[in-house]
């Protein structure tokens, strides 16, 4: 039969929860508080070093004149360079043989009055040929014209927009005119650099009422450095071109 032919089951030995609880909550958790790492070294082979540096010897203590004094007594090598990109900036303001100060900040002086005036010839010489060519081209065109007070104001009105042109686009190009450059003169800032074209319309308009007032061209006479009313308000002037600078060198 089945049942007589299956084997006998063993008993087996049955551990009770309880037992094991009580096994557990009696071994004692093990104490870290004390532990420590055991050196992994043999202590006889290990160099041991200073915790602290020692402490330095006090450095000799030395007036200002003295360090001030050894750095000037120290050599230049020879092989170093000296680098003049700009020249040194003067103590104090240049001084005119009357004891005033300049207003110049650079090396260059003003062309004198006679230059100018020849110049600003050359230039009143090209707008009138210029407006002789307006003229001749109106009346060719035109044919006879009655000279009445409404032409000869016509015609004045086209002599003064002839020279205002003139003026304004040599001033918008940034160049100077015709008549600067006949007489070798150029245009440079009170700093010596060349002036930009905010500085060249400006010193534009300081001419035109200059030249309406005729009172800022003869300020030139009288000013010590030779400087007019359009000078001043710009901070530009006239100078000789061939003057030598250590900014602007000619190539």
């Amino acid at each position: 039969m089945m049942g007589a032919a299956a084997p006998r089951l063993q008993p087996v030995a049955q551990v009770r929860f309880d037992d094991e609880r009580e096994a557990s909550a009696e071994t004692v958790a093990p104490n870290f508080a004390r532990a420590y790492q055991k050196s992994l070294f043999d202590e006889g082979k290990v160099v041991t070093f200073p915790q602290t540096a020692p402490p330095r010897p006090p450095k000799p203590r030395t007036s200002p004149d003295t360090a001030q004094r050894a750095r000037r007594s120290r050599p230049v090598p020879e092989g170093q360079a000296s680098l003049d990109f700009l020249p040194a900036a003067p103590a104090k303001p240049k001084q005119l043989p009357t004891t005033v100060d300049s207003v110049l900040l650079c090396e260059f002086t003003a062309a004198t009055p006679m230059h100018r005036a020849i110049a600003s010839g050359l230039d009143t010489a090209l707008v009138a040929i210029g407006y002789g060519v307006f003229v001749g081209v109106f009346l060719v065109m035109v044919g006879q014209v009655e000279f009445s007070k409404t032409a000869m104001g016509m015609f004045g009105a086209m002599l003064l927009l002839i020279g205002f042109a003139y003026g304004l686009c040599f001033a918008w190009a940034g160049v100077d005119t015709p008549g600067m450059r006949t007489m070798g003169l150029r245009t440079v800032g009170y700093d010596g650099f060349p002036p930009d074209r905010r500085q060249r319309l400006i010193r534009f308009f300081g001419a035109c009422v200059s030249r309406l007032t005729v009172v800022g061209l003869l300020w030139g006479l009288a000013d010590e450095e030779n400087l007019s009313w359009q000078d001043h308000i710009s901070r530009t002037f006239p100078t000789p071109d061939d003057a030598d600078s250590a900014i602007i060198r000619r190539g």
